[in-house]
């Protein structure tokens, strides 16, 4: 079964990951101080959740995620990606690309659009490339 996880910024500097339905009969949550944190946490509710499920008496479904981020959140996991080189890439102000990865300015769904085709372009260029 396929969730949708959400991963943004919370305004206090932490990284949230939430189940957009439940899973095994609840809503997930992870926290952390980085993304991975946030992941690590969320797959610790999973476990617990999980073996809850099983002490029903119930069989529990192989669970795959599948992350939805935020700006803010997508830079820091992928930390690999030049946000300046992404954004010339997309056709998006360098600069206010940086404001909108700090969290100083909000995109709307028309960068988010833009941004989306852009990765998925990037994506497709490093399945077909090697070495």
């Amino acid at each position: 079964m396929k969730v949708k996880v959400s991963v943004y910024k919370a305004d206090d500097g932490s990284f949230w990951c939430h189940t957009e339905k439940n899973v095994y009969g609840t809503g997930l949550n992870g926290s952390g101080s980085t993304v991975s944190e946030a992941k690590q946490d969320l797959y610790a509710c999973l476990d617990i959740a999980k073996e809850d499920y099983l002490s029903q008496g119930k069989t529990p479904k192989p669970i795959e995620f599948e992350y939805v981020y935020d700006l803010q959140s997508f830079f820091e996991y992928f930390s690999v990606f030049n946000v300046t080189e992404v954004a010339r890439r997309a056709g998006i102000n360098p600069t206010l690309m940086r404001q909108y990865t700090s969290g100083v300015k909000k995109a709307g769904e028309k960068t988010y659009a833009k941004l989306s085709a852009c990765i998925n372009d990037i994506r497709k260029d490093i399945i077909t490339a090697s070495f």
